[in-house]
């Protein structure tokens, strides 16, 4: 018998396997693994070779098969404990676990307890040298079955899985705070109790979210701040929903509890708002604190809306700008920590979409930290219908992010789990989540009655003590307090409470805004005026050369395909021969001017490299090696950083993150194309509670352009409509920029348009179709370097006989080409077109003046492919009339219809051709 077989018949085909693979190479195996099977060898060799199975002892008087069989089930036993000790953690403070069938008996692998005196050498894995197995599972217990569960066996790298696993083994069983920072700990949970329970007291019946029952938090921030600074980080920003929100202003932001009662007592609104505001717990923060080893790092809070996990991907793109622009691309300088609701971080597809961009090239930020606050019980619905996975956490696996799961109730558990987080972080500059399982002491809010829907829970909970009591009877039991210290630092903060309160009722105080990050100093909000004439953005007849010259030139040896052979002549055509740019070219130049300007350009989307219409190949693929030739990168040495990024298939998650981008870099062109306009349905939430409103909401600009595809061309409902008219019912008091352009160089302006003004705005465009490659839709060179953004275009045609117009036609966007084949081909002088290219902020006095030049008008239509009930139409409508004009204006459109178009492409061109005909009629 040889020694292979000595392990084939120990423990089957899979050990048989891994010895076969440990033989090869002994690196290709687990590390545990490797110790055994070198524990093997070595009995082999001391104790011969020949061993009977089923013997107690070799012929040698050596090792038995026994003996074998045990070592290899105790070293199963360990892995068991790894992979699934979690399932068995006392990490619930009100609840027991439920039976998850761990399968961590002795049992389970052929053990007994007469073994459990037995020493093995599989006590090594766990660093304890050759021991008991009593010793061994005390050990695992321990480490897997305390106040903390571990979930990192996904991690496939093994270097990484053996770093987290030293760490959970070796630093958890040694674990042990300082004296200093026990008293922190204590500190913070007593500012966390107290502040929660003054507002409760103080303010009966207000909402507030509060903190009770997860007090742990405070301390649990504070750990990971103060320890990040240790490992070189400089700037957190952080996103949360509302619970607990102001319990982390105060006690870990640094905003003074005076700026939080003023705000309970109704005080502190500005004489001039920039807009409506917000309630006090979605509004966001920003300040320094200095750490208690000298360090000084940035906080940020994020503002979020009551959309729980909205805010996610606008913190990852937010951490993306200022890593790329203030860290010189250093991700270990600034971490992002996103707080999560158990029932939120579950159940909101979000969340999955941010993950799934957490290792992308165009969207990585060096690792995210997941931090749940984990109350087991949604607005009223228990976990156990709130979702199908055993954990809430359980995204995590996306990744092979390791997930700590740690009880609440035990704040030193919560710090070790925040200090392996972020050195895990810093280190291996991925996401990893940590679960702290507590409570909700109260309902959704603090008038809700929870009993209602679960009332076992809250009986217990009712009776149970806050983690500030629980842990000051622990440091009291190990004698490391002083007993009247908990008294006296509720006494004294109680008192610093009390004070601050009676001095805001006696001197309220005046409205502070939140101060601007240096890079928004030089800008300011904009006003009416701002929108009655844009400002100059032609460029020079050079810089339109030099982006010529690099848009048709490619690198030696680069070998395009022949379709773009073709599209690189007809571009050298355009730009040096004729001097007549298309929508691509007019597109490609405006980004290009802005780079020679010095601005950076950053474009993501599905497919916007090459373009969903196959126009814009702004990168071009080597059509043997597949390497990527990024053209606007080599215009000029002096010239600003251009990044371009095909997206993952997601709308919500990758709006929010260019949203977040741009709310953090006002110096750049920042753009998200939808690959067609009513992709953006899905990211309706972006749109409604960050692109239209944080302005009003939140003081807050932002200059995100969004590329909307829009126009009927017979491809079905799903393909015709981005929905204009959504945008346009949120547009108010010049929030946003919504435009439909009908010439390449009015697209040209206006993208520029976005940079040169000393204001943001978000920009939404609604961009062509059939119009990129439209034999008409040209813009000649003077349209470049002589002009500035239309936002109205008068008719050109019937301009030297407006005396004859007694129909003016108004529209937006493809159909003015529908209607102005229709005027040419029947030679209609008295029927007028005119363009509008801005919708809003709406051009009032430059269409007012365009439409009292018609003197002898006596018709006036709104013309839209879309159904009557959508599109810009009833906008247009309620604008017009705000002119305060008495003629009347009617509407020339589809039929009203529950589908954006047809499917069917006979019955669109019918529709269609009606629409044209009659608004000539």
């Amino acid at each position: 018998m040889n020694e292979y077989s000595y392990i084939a018949n120990a423990h089957g085909a899979y050990i048989d396997e891994l010895y076969e693979a440990y033989q090869a190479d002994p690196s290709s195996v687990d590390q545990t693994w490797k110790y055994f099977f070198e524990g093997f060898n070595f009995s082999l060799k001391k104790y011969g070779e020949e061993i009977v199975d089923g013997a107690e002892v070799t012929t040698g008087g050596g090792l038995s098969f026994e003996t074998l069989r045990k070592e290899v089930a105790v070293r199963q036993l360990i892995n068991g404990y790894r992979s699934r000790g979690h399932l068995q953690s006392t990490t619930n403070p009100v609840r027991d676990r439920k039976d998850r069938k761990a399968r961590l008996e002795l049992s389970d692998y052929g053990l007994t307890e007469a073994d459990l005196d037995t020493e093995f050498t599989a006590g090594e894995y766990l660093g304890l040298g050759k021991a008991k197995l009593k010793d061994i599972i005390a050990a695992l217990k321990k480490i897997y079955e305390g106040t903390m569960g571990f979930e990192y066996m996904a991690i496939r790298e093994p270097d990484v899985l053996e770093w987290f696993q030293k760490k959970v083994e070796t630093e958890r069983l040694n674990f042990n705070l300082s004296p200093e920072e026990k008293k922190r700990i204590l500190t913070k949970l007593n500012e966390a109790v107290v502040f929660e329970n003054f507002l409760h007291t103080k303010y009966v019946g207000q909402k507030r979210f509060s903190l009770e029952g997860g007090e742990s938090t405070i301390p649990a921030l504070d750990t990971i701040i103060n320890e990040g600074a240790k490992h070189g980080l400089e700037e957190v920003i952080i996103g949360m929903a509302h619970r607990g929100r102001l319990n982390v202003l105060t006690n870990i932001m640094g905003k003074t509890y005076e700026e939080v009662f003023n705000e309970f007592e109704g005080n502190g609104i500005p004489e001039q708002t920039m807009g409506d505001g917000d309630v006090k717990y979605h509004l966001g923060f920003k300040s320094q604190v200095t750490t208690p080893t000298g360090q000084k790092v940035k906080l940020n809070l994020a503002a979020n809306p009551s959309h729980l996990e909205a805010v996610d991907p606008v913190v990852i793109g937010q951490v993306r700008a200022k890593r790329d622009t203030l860290y010189d691309r250093d991700s270990k300088k600034i971490l992002p920590i996103l707080i999560h609701g158990d029932a939120a971080i579950a159940g909101q597809g979000v969340v999955y979409e941010t993950v799934q961009m957490s290792n992308l090239k165009g969207y990585q930020v060096g690792g995210t930290i997941h931090f749940v606050i984990n109350n087991q019980v949604g607005f009223t619905t228990d976990f156990e219908d709130a979702r199908s996975s055993i954990y809430c956490t359980d995204v995590a696996k996306l990744v092979e992010a390791p997930t700590i799961h740690v009880n609440g109730d035990d704040p030193e558990a919560v710090a070790f789990a925040m200090k392996l987080a972020i050195e895990f972080r810093q280190k291996y500059q991925r996401d990893v989540f940590v679960d702290m399982v507590c409570y909700r002491r109260h309902g959704h809010n603090e008038s809700d009655e929870p009993k209602f829907t679960q009332p076992k829970l809250y009986n217990s909970i009712s009776k149970h003590a806050n983690p500030r009591e629980l842990y000051n009877k622990e440091l009291l039991s190990r004698g490391e307090v002083d007993a009247q210290l908990a008294k006296q630092m509720d006494k004294e903060f109680r008192k610093l409470l009390n004070d601050r309160l009676n001095e805001v009722r006696q001197n309220p105080l005046p409205y502070k805004p939140q101060p601007l990050e240096v890079q928004w100093k030089q800008l300011r909000f904009a006003t009416d005026e701002d929108f009655l004439e844009s400002p100059d953005t032609s460029i020079s007849e050079d810089t339109i050369s030099l982006v010529g010259h690099a848009l048709t030139t490619i690198p030696e040896n680069f070998k395009p395909l022949k379709q773009i052979e073709k599209l690189l002549k007809d571009r050298k055509k355009s730009f040096f021969e004729e001097k007549k740019f298309n929508w691509a070219a007019a597109e490609l130049l405006a980004y290009g001017s802005l780079l020679l300007d010095q601005k950076k350009v950053r474009i993501s989307g599905q497919d916007v490299q090459r373009g969903t219409f196959s126009h814009r190949h702004a990168v071009l693929n080597d059509a043997e090696t597949n390497e990527k030739h990024y053209s606007l990168s080599h215009i000029s040495k002096l010239q600003g950083e251009f990044t371009i990024h095909n997206s993952l298939l997601s709308e919500y998650g990758v709006l929010g993150f260019e949203y977040g981008y741009a709310s953090a870099n006002p110096n750049i062109l920042n753009v998200w194309e939808a690959q067609f306009g009513d992709f953006a349905n899905g990211a309706q939430t972006m749109i409604d509670q960050f692109i239209t409103s944080a302005e009003s909401k939140w003081s807050t600009m932002n200059g995100l352009v969004m590329l909307l595809p829009h126009g009927y061309e017979g491809q079905g409902p799903e393909h015709s409509n981005a929905r204009p008219e959504r945008f346009l019912q949120l547009a108010a008091e010049n929030n946003v920029v919504i435009a439909n352009c009908t010439t390449p160089a009015n697209f040209f302006h206006i993208l520029r348009r976005q940079l040169t003004w000393d204001f943001r705005k978000p920009l939404i465009v609604m961009t062509p179709k059939s119009l990129l490659r439209h034999p008409k839709v040209v813009s000649s060179i003077e349209d470049f370097t002589d002009n500035k953004f239309q936002e109205v275009y008068d008719d050109s045609y019937v301009a030297r006989s407006k005396s004859k117009v007694k129909r003016v036609l108004l529209c937006s966007g493809k159909i003015y080409y529908d209607l102005l084949e229709k005027q040419q081909q029947d030679k209609r002088k008295d029927v007028a077109i005119v363009r509008i290219e801005q919708l809003h902020p709406f051009p009032e006095v430059k269409l007012d003046k365009i439409i009292d030049a018609y003197k002898n008008m006596e018709e006036l239509y709104w013309v839209q492919e879309e159904p009557v009930n959508m599109g810009a139409w009833t906008y247009i409508y309620r604008a017009y009339m705000n002119m305060d004009r008495r003629r009347q204006m009617q509407i020339k459109a589809r039929k009203p219809s529950a589908s954006p178009a047809t499917g069917f492409a006979k019955m669109h061109a019918k529709e269609q051709e009606n629409i044209v005909n009659a608004s000539f009629e």
